[in-house]
């Protein structure tokens, strides 16, 4: 059930993919959605050094056998120093099964990548950039819609109507992500184009996450109304959990405030600080409209086979509304 075009690229029993949360997306989480048929991804600028993050991927692969990702985020206008050529001589040397990348083109280096027979997804918000991915030769694409939590772009177009946007586009395998929560997510997504759905908001409130549980809890209790964009000023669109921290740095950019003047309470270490230690207002966390669908923390166990689980039940459910000769179709 749930076979696709992903699954059979990727070797994944079904078709979800885990978002590479920062400083969430450690082996702990990504290892506990790989074994549970999904694909965890290990952030990767969530380590500091090539050691740290070498050392993590060896642990990935000790607690689990199954695919999993590296996410490579290439934004080095927002980092001291781009740390892409280090990363992917560790990617490299550990052959990591899939990595994901985002922000700029992988094009300088995807040759490399594909001679060690490992897989290239790109991350993408708009479908033409989702062309260009695949003219490049990445073997599937990730479409994040306007409600997803981290960076939509800035053309605020929702995932309803991007998915069969860049379904229309491109022929690899898509990976649909925003929105995303439940089996009636999952499903529609599959509907629109997708060949399978990128989850992170989900799957931070859950058990294996690494984040403070009053984070979590705050997940569980948020309305689809309890986030915002910020970083508009800086074209570097971030949806995230509306708290102090993000309604100051709004305050900011509607008064012209620098990069430099910015970085105070959008850096990524403050951001960290509050997902250790629990504090929902002193810094930035990323967070999707779909956080209004979470009500209960789960095992990520838990959370695939419900959604999986359900979408059949929601599959059953249509197949006996459409008639013919008085015959489910």
């Amino acid at each position: 059930m749930f076979e696709t075009r992903l699954t059979k690229l990727l070797g994944i029993k079904y078709p979800i993919v885990q978002g590479g949360l920062q400083w969430l997306a450690t082996a702990q989480l990504a290892s506990a959605v790989s074994e549970a048929g999904g694909l965890g991804i290990i952030s990767s600028l969530s380590f500091p050094d090539r050691d740290t993050l070498g050392k993590e991927i060896r642990l990935m692969k000790e607690m689990t056998e199954r695919p999993f990702g590296v996410n490579l985020s290439m934004l080095p206008e927002l980092t001291k120093a781009d740390r892409t050529e280090e990363i992917l001589e560790i990617l490299l040397e550990e052959k990591v099964p899939v990595v994901e990348t985002s922000g700029r083109s992988p094009e300088p280096f995807i040759q490399n990548l594909k001679r060690e027979g490992m897989k290239l997804i790109h991350k993408v918000p708009s479908a033409r950039f989702a062309k260009k991915a695949e003219s490049i030769g990445a073997d599937a694409v990730t479409i994040v819609g306007f409600e997803c939590g981290g960076h939509p772009g800035m053309d605020d177009v929702t995932s309803l109507v991007l998915i069969p946007s860049v379904s229309n586009s491109v022929r690899i395998p898509i990976i649909a992500g925003g929105g995303i929560a439940d089996a009636r997510g999952f499903l529609a997504a599959l509907a629109l184009g997708a060949d399978g759905v990128l989850m992170g908001t989900r799957f931070v409130a859950t058990e294996e996450c690494p984040a403070h549980p009053r984070i979590k809890e705050w997940f569980t209790k948020a309305r689809e109304t309890d986030t915002m964009v910020i970083q508009r000023s800086i074209r570097n669109a971030a949806r995230v959990m509306r708290n102090r921290a993000a309604e100051k740095a709004l305050s900011m950019e509607e008064k012209g405030a620098s990069l430099e003047e910015l970085l105070t309470v959008i850096s990524g270490l403050m951001g960290r600080k509050s997902l250790d230690e629990g504090d929902l207002e002193g810094g930035v966390i990323a967070c999707g409209q779909c956080v209004g669908l979470i009500r209960e923390i789960k095992s990520v166990k838990e959370v695939i086979e419900e959604i999986t689980q359900g979408a059949k039940a929601i599959l059953q459910r249509l197949n006996s509304m459409v008639k013919e000769r008085g015959q489910g179709v």
